[in-house]
């Protein structure tokens, strides 16, 4: 057996690592906690296995089930106590609880996935913005199009005059749509400074447009509130990014993070996942997780406890690829 590089069009496979840690500074009395943590399948995007763990173990009721219950083909195992389901979007969540005095919390979440290599995109094939943002109109009595639900403002990506201001700066009149979102993209790009302490979790796209800095979140929400606010249809895709190390240098355990990017509707391409905080399409470096219409549909981890004082998470993340192995004479 001999290892042989992969074609740079070939699917990648990819082992993900997320630990969420919470040490209390108070005891915690009730708890009861959501996750987004398992990574949802996609054309692109197959789930091998996923594995759940959570410290110490959540309540376990009368009714639980004696394991996991889950209709896909991926292998699951989670702790017991941790209830699945999915949510209006399609993502599957996870919750517990505990009411048990405890002063620590663990959470990891570790999983494989195959990622295939995003089609050749043609954006000057795609219509009009014009006509595709007329499309999406909200229309009474009109048949369900996903599409359309996701042209409407929410808490983080409003409809807002100063965001439809900069979305004309590339979508003038007549631009094919894909064309003008791939120039968003690139325009934010250039626009925003990524500064990680210059924003917290809970920033608008509007006060990150004026601050014109912030991080992969903010950039996200820019992108979609400017685009919603001239009639189009984008997404919030939180998920992982496979960061490389320099040459010669190993890769960190932990040392990479959350990641999160943008999911915009075209009627020729469908959902076209666009990453403006490094300005590139989404490919076989992005791990998708879940998606919705901002951060507050899809945070990985969040709950609700009586006790515990203050206490800040310590997220450690870490995306290794894993080398596929052919047989060789």
């Amino acid at each position: 057996m001999a290892v042989i590089p992969v074609p740079e069009d070939a699917a990648v496979t990819l082992r993900v690592l997320h630990e969420t840690a919470y040490a209390y500074d108070a005891p915690v009395e009730l708890a009861h906690h959501l996750g987004h943590l398992r990574p949802r399948a996609t054309p692109l995007q197959r789930v091998c296995e996923w594995q759940l763990s959570v410290a110490p173990q959540p309540d376990v009721g009368d009714d639980d089930p004696d394991g996991p219950v889950d209709g896909s083909d991926c292998h699951v195992t989670v702790s017991p106590g941790v209830h699945q389901s999915v949510d209006p979007w399609g993502n599957h969540r996870a919750s517990f609880s505990h009411s048990r005095v405890h002063d620590r919390l663990v959470v990891v979440s570790s999983f494989v996935v195959e990622v295939d290599p995003l089609p050749t995109l043609h954006p000057g094939a795609s219509p009009p913005w014009e006509a595709v943002a007329e499309r999406l109109r909200y229309r009474p009595g009109a048949g369900f199009d996903e599409a359309v639900e996701f042209t409407l403002g929410s808490a983080y990506a409003p409809r807002e005059a100063s965001l439809a201001r900069f979305a004309t700066r590339v979508f003038r009149p007549g631009t094919p749509l894909l064309a003008g979102a791939l120039a968003m993209m690139h325009l934010i790009f250039r626009y925003f400074a990524y500064k990680p302490l210059a924003t917290s979790v809970n920033t608008r796209a509007p006060e990150a447009l004026a601050q014109r800095q912030g991080v992969c979140q903010d950039f996200a929400h820019v992108m979609i509130g400017a685009m919603r606010s001239i009639g189009l249809a984008a997404r919030y895709v939180s998920g992982y990014l496979l960061t490389r190390p320099p040459p010669g240098q190993p890769r960190l355990i932990g040392a990479d993070a959350s990641h999160a990017w943008v999911s915009v509707w075209c009627p020729v391409h469908g959902w076209v996942a666009l990453d403006p905080t490094n300005a590139v399409p989404a490919g076989t470096d992005h791990v998708t997780l879940a998606w919705g219409r901002d951060y507050a549909d899809v945070a990985p981890l969040r709950g609700v406890i009586r006790g515990g004082g203050r206490a800040v998470p310590r997220v450690a993340v870490t995306v290794e690829p894993l080398e596929t192995v052919f047989d060789s004479d």
